[in-house]
């Protein structure tokens, strides 16, 4: 079982005062609320698919709207994994943001690592420092995991995604410099 911080599931506000000094910041939500995700909780449910929906549909997932298995059943599967969580951002009652994640294992460094597998922002607050707060969350909540690492995938023409993550210590992942980077593969099964 995995320690549960006092705080987990009270949501975190944000006021654009409290953004870094050195933020270039478009225009600032006036108030951003980060929070975990309830999978449990009806508008935190319809978060979830309501944003993941609008990320597939953009060219940078796919270009193609979830299926309607995966709108009705993607929160209860979720809840059903305790290596999963989610973590959302509100500009006020507003969703404008989602991170999924899912934890595995480092046998390397035998401890948990937390895989960054979805991140979402519309389009109407990118470039505002949503995707980094939320990520923070992500950051805290592995580390209340006992996680050694973050490890995500981005695709190589997104490149406000890579600044994003470089600026907040993602880096290329390698095990010997000789070799490269590694690389991301997927299989599909039937």
């Amino acid at each position: 079982m995995h320690k549960r911080r006092s705080t987990t599931g009270v949501a975190r506000k944000i006021a654009a005062s409290q953004l870094r000094p050195w933020t270039a910041v478009t225009q600032a939500p006036t108030e951003l609320k980060i929070c975990r995700a309830d999978y449990q909780r009806g508008e935190h449910a319809s978060a979830l698919v309501d944003l993941l929906d609008a990320y597939a549909r953009d060219p940078a997932g796919g270009g193609r709207p979830l299926s309607d298995f995966a709108k009705s059943h993607l929160a209860r599967e979720l809840a059903a994994r305790p290596q999963a969580f989610s973590v959302l951002a509100f500009d006020g009652a507003q969703p404008v943001g989602l991170v999924n994640c899912i934890e595995g294992f480092s046998t390397f460094a035998c401890r948990p690592l937390v895989n960054v597998h979805d991140v979402v922002v519309l389009a109407s607050h990118r470039g505002r420092r949503v995707g980094e707060l939320m990520l923070a969350e992500v950051e805290a909540i592995a580390r209340e995991r006992g996680a050694c690492k973050l490890t995500l995938e981005v695709l190589q023409g997104n490149t406000p995604a890579i600044k994003l993550y470089e600026r907040i210590g993602f880096a290329g992942y390698q095990l010997a410099p000789a070799l490269g980077n590694a690389q991301f593969l997927q299989k599909w099964l039937g």
